[in-house]
């Protein structure tokens, strides 16, 4: 992994003592963690479900917030803000989802004096909002996709704002992000089913059902540029994400750089982004998304105004640490100070490349329904440039209630061929028993030959479905028949002839799957 020398430290007014993170699973475990390397006490808040959580169980305090629903729990502002007083804590990390862009939130931390690890209330509504985020693209002339810049007042607005721009269209959560409330709509006979949908997922997702609406661009590169601010008006830009892999507007792998875009795009398209977030007045970390067409042109698509699911891929390439960052700029520090030199100046090391898989729990074979149940084994993947974020363990339980992301497989290589060799290699090593997981999508994406040449779009994976999943049956069924020989080879070194005895191998259904 690219090794970079950290700036002095200097310049900070203050540091924090003790840090709130208002969230769940991996991220909130990936704060602890950089919160206890920098030598900062810090406490958890969990819903009912999450009690014995790994969160809970690393963070110097821990408190209850109430049951498992998201919004009698990690939606909650009113009580985490509460909590964050009653125990001392001087600044709360939202982590991503949940309330990570809520301006309200932010602003009743401010009245609370406690500190948002994150960008101030004025600028998540000039760009967290993704309404106001497609104005501010207009007013600094920085082109966005097709759509309206105001909330649907209803369903009727919707057939008619959808009339005027043409088919497909596509709705989105205003307070949205990760895919949720987000629906494809191609025929007019299909909005009211997708309007309600879509409503309904950005109130449980964000305690907000706003939505708008955008011409759908068929075939698009989706690539994001990840950017630092610090509260003194200075912007950097640390490279881009390409996040074309997805399956239902959620990306499931990212890699870094962008094997489509060329170099002159690249750095037109840092200039735009740097362009968005001074319009912004941006501080803390977070992403300026575009579309890409075939022709290299590009168009605004959002800002996201917080940490991304994917950051450990520009972690990876950088060798900085995004969350150390976050905290260190709320601190007060300048980016001069926490940033390396040739990063500060745009060199992020020449070949370096890596990659991350998105695990759910999740069943290909069954249209990718949520598998919750108990995890009754777990074996990670090591070796050279391997990373999981995860905060899953042997016997937890993956709930109903949440995301079904449990984990993250990041991979880092001197090229991309070896970044992805890597990832394929990881991805074989890993085990998750108890429940089903994407991996075997993740092994028969990364195998398909449109992948393997960089040569791919969002459309990758809704082009190849039936062949991506005839690829992972083909994998289970070699599996099967290798265990099937195994038995009957074991079975006549134990003299084991009897017409009577029956293989458990021979019994297991290959729907059922071995991960």
């Amino acid at each position: 992994m690219a090794a970079q020398k950290r700036a002095p430290t200097q310049g900070c007014p203050y540091m924090f003592k003790k840090i709130l993170i208002a969230n769940r699973g991996e991220i909130a475990l990936r704060v602890i963690r950089t919160c206890r390397e920098m030598g900062i006490r810090t406490v958890a808040v969990y819903s009912e479900i999450d009690r014995d959580s790994l969160p809970v169980r690393f963070a110097d305090e821990a408190y209850l917030l109430g049951p498992a629903p998201a919004r009698e729990s990690y939606l909650n502002g009113d009580k985490i803000v509460a909590i964050a007083k009653k125990c001392g804590a001087q600044a709360i990390h939202p982590g991503y989802g949940f309330l990570s862009e809520n301006s309200a939130f932010a602003t009743l931390c401010r009245k609370n004096k406690i500190v948002f690890i994150g960008p101030t209330p004025e600028t998540l509504q000039a760009s967290g909002d993704k309404l106001a985020a497609r104005e501010l693209a207009k007013k600094v002339k920085v082109a966005a996709v097709p759509g309206i810049y105001s909330p649907l007042k209803d369903l009727t607005e919707a057939r008619r704002e959808a009339k005027k721009i043409g088919y497909p269209i596509i709705l989105k959560a205003r307070a949205g992000g990760g895919g949720k409330g987000m629906r494809r709509v191609d025929k007019e006979s299909e909005m009211e089913s997708a309007f309600r949908l879509a409503t309904s997922e950005a109130t449980q997702s964000f305690g907000d059902g706003s939505l708008y609406l955008e011409k759908y661009i068929l075939g698009p590169h989706h690539v994001e540029l990840q950017i630092l601010g610090d509260r003194h008006g200075n912007i950097i830009c640390l490279g881009e994400r390409e996040c074309s892999v997805q399956r239902r507007h959620q990306k499931i792998i990212e890699e870094s750089p962008s094997p489509f875009i060329t170099e002159a795009t690249r750095r037109k398209m840092i200039k735009a982004a740097i362009q968005l977030a001074k319009a912004a007045k941006y501080a803390g970390a977070g992403t300026v998304e575009f579309l890409v067409d075939s022709k290299q042109n590009f168009y605004f698509l959002e800002i996201n105004a917080r940490l991304q699911v994917e950051h450990p891929v520009t972690e990876m390439v950088t060798g900085l640490d995004l969350v150390r960052a976050q905290i260190e700029i709320a601190a007060g520090k300048r980016l001069k100070t926490i940033i390396p030199p040739p990063l500060m100046g745009g060199d992020k090391g020449e070949g370096d490349h890596a990659l991350e898989c998105r695990i759910y729990a999740e069943d290909p074979n069954h249209d990718f329904l949520p598998s919750p149940g108990k995890i009754t084994q777990v074996r990670s993947p090591e070796g050279p440039g391997v990373r999981v974020d995860s905060a899953i363990f042997q016997g937890c339980e993956i709930s109903v209630y949440y995301d079904p992301m449990i984990a993250k497989l990041i991979t880092w290589g001197k090229s991309r061929e070896e970044a992805v060799r890597r990832m394929q290699r990881a991805l074989r090593e890993y085990q998750i028993v108890g429940v089903k997981t994407n991996i075997p999508f993740h092994e028969a994406v990364l195998a398909h030959p449109d992948f393997i040449k960089g040569k791919y779009d969002t459309g990758l994976v809704e082009r190849n479905l039936s062949q991506l999943k005839r690829k992972i049956n083909q994998g289970l069924e070699e599996i099967a028949k290798i265990a099937v020989e195994i038995h009957r080879k074991s079975s006549l070194l134990h003299g084991e002839r009897s017409e009577g005895a029956r293989s458990r191998w021979k019994t297991i259904s290959l729907q059922e799957g071995l991960r």
